[in-house]
């Protein structure tokens, strides 16, 4: 994957607010959890088992919000 720079201007003075910024777009970007991914080796297995366990919660999470409400009575 290729990370083009990031740029935040600051306004006024106000570096808390461009640094907030700047977060916000390294984080939508996917850059850090890149970086960590890489960070140390994952087996192959170790990899499919991870992405294996995201599907099935992601799974019971959509049956879960597909139920009906239990009475409240």
């Amino acid at each position: 994957m290729k990370h083009f720079g990031k740029v935040v201007v600051v306004h006024d003075g106000n570096i808390e607010k461009a640094l907030r910024k700047f977060k916000k777009k390294v984080q939508e970007s996917g850059l850090m959890d890149d970086l960590r991914a890489r960070e140390t080796y994952e087996k192959p297995t170790t990899v499919r088992k991870r992405k294996k366990g995201a599907a099935k919660a992601r799974w019971r999470k959509q049956l879960r919000d597909q139920q009906l409400p239990k009475k409240l009575y």
